[in-house]
């Protein structure tokens, strides 16, 4: 089992050779994001107001699941991002969608005059503009993840992106959106190019992930130079109520 798992596309490690960008989740907090782990045996998450990503590690056993269990609380929904290995008896699959995974193969990265920083006090306005938009996960604090860049018109945010996940050596493009009334503008374009030359700055490598079958969002970032790496999926999980011993899992604090 792992925890992203699918079929490799092009070149890359054999199969007994893991990329830290097959387990981008853990790879992130046990490392550069180490500081947002919160953890319960090898199972690790961020805080809930930064992130939805869990870890499990490459090959879970019995004991990780009850420890995510745990870690989740009781009956709570969790998001398995890549997971598409059996899940115990007493689990519950809520959501599976295909995803996949693109790596930069040639992006013409550059910073953007128009983009501005985006920080804590414009939270209020970014997840206003998610919910109008609905890229995917954004909390009162993802913007902690990374930097995220945005571009306003007449004082109102109209389109951003950032960075998510941050494995050793890469980081990941996310929440990428533009105000419906803005688009055919190519702001998202813009912002895109401009978050990878901060990623490159400091010799990253920019990755992404979306929908299977986000059709327009995959020709678009082909176009602008992202590589299909890898095929995974995006998928959710209710916990038991109580673990497969009897014992409540009692959620961590």
């Amino acid at each position: 089992m792992s925890v992203i798992a699918g079929a490799g596309v092009g070149d890359g490690p054999a199969p007994d050779a893991p990329h830290v960008l097959d387990n981008p989740a853990l790879a992130s907090l046990t490392g550069p994001h180490a500081r947002f782990a919160e953890r319960r045996g090898r199972v690790l998450r961020y805080p809930a107001d930064v992130s939805p990503w869990l870890a499990l590690p490459d090959e879970p056993v019995a004991r990780d699941w009850a420890d995510l269990a745990a870690l989740a609380g009781p009956g709570a929904e969790i998001p398995l991002a890549g997971y598409c290995g059996e899940v115990p008896d007493g689990w519950e699959i809520t959501f599976r969608i295909d995803g996949v995974q693109f790596v930069d193969d040639g992006l013409a990265a550059a910073p953007d005059a128009e983009a501005v920083r985006l920080g804590p006090a414009d939270v209020p306005e970014m997840l206003d503009l998610v919910a109008r938009t609905r890229p995917g996960p954004f909390l009162p604090r993802t913007v902690e993840l990374g930097t995220y860049l945005g571009i306003r018109r007449e004082g109102a945010l109209v389109a951003m992106a950032g960075e998510r996940l941050h494995p050793p050596g890469w980081t990941e493009i996310s929440a990428v959106c533009t105000d419906p009334a803005a688009r055919g503008e190519g702001l998202a374009t813009r912002l895109i190019l401009a978050v990878a030359h901060g990623i490159r700055e400091r010799g990253e490598t920019p990755f992404l992930h979306t929908s299977a079958q986000n059709t327009g969002a995959i020709r678009l970032y082909e176009s602008l130079g992202f590589r299909l790496r890898r095929r995974t999926a995006f998928l959710a999980a209710r916990a038991p109520e109580r673990l497969a011993d009897g014992r409540v899992a009692v959620p961590v604090a």
